[in-house]
């Protein structure tokens, strides 16, 4: 193994590596030290479960709502609904404390905590998303427990600090939101300062703040207990059934007797006289009382009459209020009277309380979630305790059954111990401003007060010194661009810009200033956080991944999902509008995370979610073939790569995405020669080009290299084996080989002596290393296509076409529709007028009749089946010579006919005849070279002795031309070669005897004389300059090699083919010369692998498409891919 070790390392040096593995990102001991002047690190001490995670979690669980409003909460929701409220939050949080523990214990979590859990099993999406509620929550939170800490100062602790006047009552709303907002923000300035200065001293305050929560929780127990052997002293003031609020001096009683001297005289107390005033009704004065007041006396009960009490059967169901609903109770009855006001009383007089906000299940369930939250607090110190694995699930679960118990206790004893109507008054006005829970206390009120105030301001700080982590743990990971800047931080790796951003958004909240609104916010970012890691347990648990080991193993699926859907509940009961915003929050972040690209592989759960799935339904797709109305072309796009192994036509992709519009399947390949163990980086450097150009085209798909000895076997293989089960590829694209011919000077064609042998020897050289490579690759990528029953389309001219930026204004999608190939004609133009380049480009659509044929019927028909198709199209038929015509003109080409020295020039007819033939002769003379430039060496050089032998000694026979003139005519004789200087392939035919017919039609085997006083420009492939051909022929005897060039006489078959596609190509061109596509069918490769045949192939698919600007030829996969039928 020694060759392994120099590249991998060893084992003692790997399990040392993972041993010492620490996961604390920032290196805030280590600054310590070094200011210190310390030059060795001493290792810190190791938490316990104890220390280290319950009773952190048990510091963050217990919180303002206990203090300040779960007494409201029991008033209004009875012990009965407030119980079920209690305990849904804590079955919630415990169900959620059991996957967090399974997932914390299924490796190291480093900072982030939950982020981190959840990012690292859901991915990078889900994990941004959920990582940035939590952030907002935990900010939030922090809103929450400022605004706790100054209702507690500034209602019961020194209401004199108050800064607009009195602030007690629904009357005073604005001054008490007012009050709120600038201490608020004096607590947020210097609580962001001490968090700003150190974390050090916020944590050494951490064990006096949690000191404080215990305490004061026993001093609620203790007064529970003590209020059993006697009530508190606390007296309530109704009138009727309505409590009242006492200010002042008042008194709760209409009257009251007072000594004057010896006398006692009866007064009106200060309530009679705000209640009642003396008005002139006539002409007499008389007293004038509020009706309600008139009808009801006063009366007092205790605020507090203790557990021995029967107060809990009043307490034990809902009273609901509304706003501006007085607050009663059912220990008293009143007198029903007519409720309005007396104008000679004028407003606000009224002295009983009324409720501030409506309520409800839903309301109150929100109101109180934050309460319950705080979980996470062990998760995120895992690197500071002794055995994380151990300590988290321990620890966590522990702290919720603990808190669970204070709350679900608190709701009994607080419904059992004080009065309904007390419970109801939210700030404690009806008995002077007094927090609830603290007349409950034992052994004084200021234990509860200063504990309460204490903790929330504890809470505070603990939110405001995680927030900032969280989020720079989220910009560290680099998933979110926008939010890179609050990575940074001090060069203890505190943060600072991201502690700027927490207290804006703090700052936020604080001005909401209400604290039962700012609650369900953080109630909404909670239960999103908590629903992600239920359903990263759930879906981690079913998946069973190889890696998915926890050691916690008291978890189930069943738990998770169960934990995930009353998350879910919990959300939309509570508020289904801030449920629905969070989630449109959740979904933009996911969204923009996506769209971003964040390149982070953490081996998420969702990844083999998505395998799970793929597998399910690749099974399902391969036990069914698709139905011809969900037929769409399922792309392969094969691409050749340069030198620089960058696709060389990127406008193919540019057109296979206007083509799919983002649908179904896009496999983009291409075939490197070579080997593969010696080309695998340029393969894997090809992909990467191949996936850089899909991703500049927006083309969805997949891209794959093939590396092959041979193209055409590597075209053959990508063709049959691209795919997996049933989502295959049913359609082939591949660009039109512009440079099939691949010839190199045409003048190097012709030999006058001896001299010209090496540049035949250079030629035969290097036509010999093209060998029609593009022909045969072509060809065969054709018949694979075809045997695999896939459809094929062919753009000729792709550098012509739009781009994806293009938007054509106007134009024509023309149709030539010669044979039927399964409706593929008729759909591509559909397809692509979805997209916004063709979607001002009509469809018109040609179909090529016999004479035989009946075209207005055939155009009738047509219109009718395109009406079914639901298609638009303009149709146009067109009316072609049949093949018997065809055949005549063919023959007419073939025969050398006698005339006169003066022939006129001939006809249009003719001229057709005459220029197939010449191409036809032009193509098959090319096969003749190319043939011959494949020979071995030795046979090339013999057939160079050949040539040159001849051209020295032959002379052409003519009875009226001079030696020398026979000798020039010789050696001008019409050269044949490409116009283009491209060289082609040729089916190789042998010279056959010819027949002669004279003027009468008579067969002869005479020959015929070339006219004496031809005119030089009339050099064409016409029946006189064959007759001269052949003369020559004759004169020379029997030749070989090049000297067959003169004698060769093109087949039948291939001056009809010709004639066939120079007479469709001219009527295409005269009718479809502006349109902006012209989509024609593409006929079948001839059978079997001769190059001829493949070389006259492609010669009569270049005459079919000469004069076109874009053109798209399409073969079908011989099954229809339309139908009429819905």
């Amino acid at each position: 193994y020694q060759d392994e070790i120099k590249e991998r390392p060893r084992v003692a040096t790997l399990i040392g590596a993972l041993a010492n593995y620490t996961n604390l990102s920032q290196g805030a001991k280590e600054h310590e030290n070094e200011e210190q002047g310390k030059t060795k690190q001493m290792e810190a001490v190791k938490m316990s479960t104890i220390m280290g995670v319950y009773l952190p979690c048990v510091q963050n669980i217990l919180g303002v709502i206990l203090f300040v409003r779960l007494t409201w909460i029991v008033g209004l929701a009875g012990i009965m609904e407030s119980f079920f409220i209690v305990l849904l939050c804590c079955v919630t949080t415990l169900l959620t404390s059991i996957s967090m523990s399974a997932i914390a214990t299924n490796g190291v979590v480093p900072a982030g905590g939950s982020y981190f859990m959840i990012s690292r099993a859901l991915g990078p999406e889900f994990g941004g998303a959920v990582g940035i509620l939590f952030y907002l929550g935990t900010t939030f939170a922090s809103s929450m427990y400022i605004l706790g800490a100054v209702e507690i100062l500034l209602n019961y602790i020194a209401p004199i600090m108050t800064l607009f006047g009195p602030f007690t009552g629904p009357e005073n709303r604005a001054a008490l939101l007012n009050n709120f907002r600038v201490y608020g923000t004096c607590f947020l300035v210097l609580m962001s300062t001490l968090v700003f200065v150190g974390v050090k001293y916020v944590n050494k305050f951490a064990s006096l703040f949690l000191a404080c929560v215990v305490i004061s929780i026993l001093s609620i127990y203790a007064g529970v207990i003590e209020s059993a052997f006697g009530p508190k002293t606390t007296e309530l003031c109704f009138i009727g059934n309505r409590l009242l609020k006492l200010s002042g001096d008042m008194r709760c009683e209409k009257f009251y007797n007072t000594t004057v001297g010896n006398d006692t005289i009866l007064m009106n107390s200060t309530i009679y006289n705000t209640y009642c005033t003396t008005g002139m009704v006539g002409n007499a004065t008389q007293l004038i009382c509020d009706p309600y007041f008139a009808a009801n006396d006063l009366q007092q009960l205790k605020g507090v009459p203790g557990i021995a009490s029967n107060v809990h059967k009043d307490n034990s169901f809902a009273h609901y209020l509304r706003v501006g609903a007085p607050i009663t109770t059912d220990r008293l009855k009143d007198n029903p009277a007519a409720d309005v006001q007396p104008p000679e009383l004028g407003t606000g007089y009224r002295t009983w309380l009324v409720a501030d906000v409506s309520s409800s299940f839903t309301i109150l369930l929100a109101i109180f979630f934050p309460s319950v939250t705080g979980i996470m607090a062990g998760s995120n110190r895992s690197g500071d305790l002794a055995d994380a694995q151990r300590s988290i699930p321990k620890g966590t679960i522990g702290a919720v059954l603990t808190t669970a118990f204070i709350y679900l206790s608190s709701v009994v004893f607080f419904g059992t111990v004080v009065d309904g109507a007390l419970l109801r008054d939210k700030f404690g006005d009806s008995i002077g401003n007094e927090l609830i829970v603290s007349i409950i206390a034992w052994p004084s009120k200021w234990v509860v007060l200063i504990g309460a105030f204490l903790s929330t301001v504890g809470a505070g700080l603990q939110s405001l010194t995680g927030a900032p982590r969280l989020l720079q743990a989220i910009a560290k990971d680099n998933i979110i661009p926008f939010l890179k800047v609050f990575g940074r931080g001090k060069l203890n790796g505190d943060p600072t810009w991201a502690l700027l951003l927490t207290c804006f958004i703090s700052l936020i909240g604080i001005i909401i200033a209400d604290l039962d609104v700012v609650a369900p916010i953080i109630t909404m970012f909670f239960l999103m956080c908590y629903m992600f890691v239920n359903l990263a347990c759930a879906l981690q648990t079913l998946l069973n991944t190889p890696n998915w080991r926890p050691r916690f193993k008291f978890y189930h699926w069943t738990l998770s999902f169960v934990g995930m859907v009353m998350c879910i509940t919990l959300m939309f009961i509570s508020s289904w509008y801030y449920a629905l915003v969070a989630l449109v929050i959740a979904a933009g972040i996911y969204k923009y995370i996506e769209y971003c690209g964040a390149e982070k592989e953490w081996g998420d759960g969702l990844r083999g979610l998505q395998l799970t799935t793929a597998r399910y339904a690749l099974l399902r797709l391969e036990s069914r073939p698709p139905h011809t109305k969900n037929w769409r072309p399922q792309l392969l796009v094969l691409l050749k790569v340069d030198e620089n192994l960058q696709p060389k036509h990127p406008q193919m992709l540019s057109f296979a995405q206007q083509l799919k519009a983002g649908k179904g399947l896009t496999i983009v390949s291409s075939v490197l020669q070579g080997n593969y163990l010696d080309s695998y980086p340029e393969a894997q450097a090809a992909e990467q080009e191949l996936k850089k150009a899909m991703e500049a085209n927006k083309v969805k798909g997949f891209q794959q290299v093939l590396v092959s000895q041979d193209v055409s076997q590597g075209l053959s293989s990508i063709i049959q084996t691209s795919g997996l089960g049933g989502l295959r590829h049913n359609t082939v694209m591949f660009g039109w080989p512009h440079g099939w011919r691949q010839n190199p000077d045409p003048k190097n064609y012709k030999f006058r002596s001896f001299k010209h042998l090496k540049k035949f020897q250079s030629l035969k050289h290097s036509a010999k290393s093209c060998k029609n490579k593009l022909i045969i690759s072509s060809s065969d990528a054709i018949r694979a296509s075809s045997a695999c029953h896939n459809a094929i389309l062919v753009p000729k001219n792709i550098s012509n076409f739009p781009s994806r930026n293009d938007k054509l204004e106007q134009g024509t999608i023309d149709v030539w529709w010669v044979v039927h190939d399964g409706g593929l004609l008729m759909l591509l133009p559909f397809l692509l007028r979805q997209n916004k380049v063709w979607k001002n480009c009509k469809t018109r659509i040609f179909t090529v009749a016999q004479l035989e044929d009946n075209s207005i019927q055939m155009k009738k028909d047509l219109a009718v089946f395109l009406y079914h198709l639901r298609i638009d199209a303009e149709i146009e038929v067109i009316e072609m010579v049949s093949v018997s015509a065809i055949d005549c003109c063919c023959t007419s080409a073939r025969i050398v006919v006698k005339t006169s020295v003066n022939t006129t020039a001939p006809t249009q007819d003719s001229d057709i005849s005459a220029y197939t033939y010449e191409r036809t002769l032009m193509m098959e003379q090319r096969t003749q070279i190319l043939q011959h430039l494949n020979l071995s060496k030795r046979e090339s050089q013999r057939e160079v002795g050949n040539v040159v032998q001849r051209s020295r000694s032959v002379r052409f026979y003519s009875p009226n031309k001079t030696a020398s003139e026979t000798d020039q005519y010789t050696t001008e004789s019409p050269r044949v070669a490409p116009t283009d200087g491209e060289d082609t392939d040729s089916l190789v035919s042998s010279s056959s005897p010819e027949h002669h017919v004279d003027t009468n039609g008579k067969e002869t085997n005479q020959t015929t004389e070339p006219p004496s006083d031809m005119d030089q420009s009339q050099m064409t492939w016409t029946p006189g300059k064959h007759l001269m051909t052949k003369a020559s022929t004759s004169a020379s005897g029997t030749r070989s090699g090049f000297g067959n060039l003169l004698d060769i006489v093109p087949q039948s078959t291939n001056v009809r083919r010709m004639h066939t596609a120079v007479k469709l190509n001219e009527v295409i061109v005269n009718k479809s010369h502006a349109a902006q596509l012209v989509i024609l069918n593409l006929p079948g490769p001839p059978k079997g692998s001769n190059e001829s045949r493949e070389a006259n192939y492609m010669e009569f698919l270049e005459v079919l498409t000469e004069g076109l600007d874009r053109v798209l030829m399409v073969r079908g996969g011989g099954r229809e891919v339309i139908t009429i039928y819905s």
